[in-house]
């Protein structure tokens, strides 16, 4: 089996493709800058509006695992170039190419377009693939976290210092990125199982977390039990947000966008929607997983 896999550098991408190395006979991977070489992998040069490169990327493989995406920015009309172009033009070199397997990595803010340029981005992507006439199956991830994460890392480092940000109200499922890697290959086959569906996958918790609830558990996998919750009201998050930008320009991570969709009640994964267990199941727990990501930060010196 020989998977092309785009965002292969990226947080999500490169646990997936770990996960590749282990299962497939040879991966593929599109990669921005130059790569150290790696046993089973060919890296293609290239961006996801370098059709030449995306033509090289797809040849000869049998499945596609399209990761690659825009998660944040200042300028909401990149998501629309990153993520709906991005997208049309992965399925466009996967049918010139015949292959036929697609497997997409989309959003759960997809299941709400309307509150964010960035789920809207999501769920204009969703339509391309179910239109494109390819055996896709979609992925809505929620919050992912693990070793090498940056965005809630802020969390965690706050959380040393005995308070954790969160929205005021509202609940969040979250998964581990190394289950999401599992998840992703284990759909690569064709499967009448899998094939047109659209999964939604969490760790061992399917009623999610209150906001409150997942401030408490990452203090206690930094080891502080007195860690609080600092509910933030919404007029607090978007003045938040333009703080943020106005210190980190670009790089800001707290955009308006993003208050956008962290500010709606429940991002808790749909039962209905849970991988079969025949295919997946999560190994790591919340309380475990987050420990483990605790772990992980303190050991690379990133706490």
């Amino acid at each position: 089996m020989s998977i092309a896999i785009t965002g292969a550098t990226g947080f999500v991408g490169s646990a997936t493709l770990e996960v590749a190395l282990h299962r497939a006979n040879s991966v593929r991977a599109l990669t921005r800058g130059e790569q150290p070489r790696q046993k089973q992998v060919e890296w293609v040069r290239g961006t996801l509006d370098d059709t030449a490169a995306l033509a090289k990327l797809v040849e000869g493989t049998d499945a596609v695992v399209h990761i690659a995406g825009l998660t944040s920015t200042p300028n909401p009309e990149r998501f629309e170039a990153a993520n709906v172009a991005g997208t049309a033009n992965m399925i466009a070199a996967a049918k010139a190419a015949g292959v036929k397997r697609f497997v997409f990595v989309s959003s759960l803010s997809a299941r709400e377009p309307g509150l964010s340029a960035y789920g809207g981005s999501k769920a204009r992507a969703e339509e391309l693939v179910k239109a494109s006439g390819l055996d896709w199956t979609i992925v809505r991830p929620p919050a992912v976290y693990g070793p090498r994460d940056v965005d809630m890392f802020e969390l965690f480092r706050t959380a040393k210092f005995g308070v954790v940000p969160v929205p005021a109200e509202g609940k969040t499922s979250i998964i581990h990125v190394e289950d999401l890697a599992r998840l992703l290959i284990a759909l690569v086959p064709m499967n009448p199982v899998t094939t047109g569906q659209t999964y939604e996958p969490w760790d061992d918790n399917a009623f999610g977390y209150e906001h409150t609830e997942l401030a408490k558990l990452i203090g206690e996998a930094m080891g502080n039990q007195h860690a609080k919750a600092l509910p933030l009201p919404p007029a607090v998050m978007h003045f938040g947000a333009k703080v943020d930008g106005f210190l980190r320009g670009p790089k800001a991570k707290l955009t308006p966008d993003r208050v956008g969709y962290m500010l709606h009640p429940d991002w808790v994964c749909d039962m209905k929607k849970a991988p079969p267990i025949s295919v997946w199941q999560a190994v790591w727990s919340g309380e475990d997983g987050l420990t483990m990501t605790a772990d992980w930060y303190k050991e690379e010196g990133w706490l």
